[in-house]
């Protein structure tokens, strides 16, 4: 079970990735403030989801 919560966890660390990148390209093109502002917080969503994943993931590990 553990490793299902390691692996989705990975999944939303390379979304946050691409997320971040779609931002500093919007940014680079001079884009849409709102659609930065709307990428940005995407972002700090997945974030959130990322560590709340590797949370229970250790938690159910047994290492927390």
């Amino acid at each position: 079970m553990a490793t299902v919560f390691n692996i989705l966890a990975i999944l939303v660390m390379v979304a946050v990735v691409v997320v971040l990148i779609r931002g500093l390209a919007n940014m680079l093109r001079g884009g849409s403030g709102n659609t930065s502002n709307k990428l940005m917080q995407m972002r700090v969503l997945l974030q959130f989801v990322a560590l709340l994943l590797i949370l229970l993931g250790a938690y159910v590990a047994g290492r927390f």
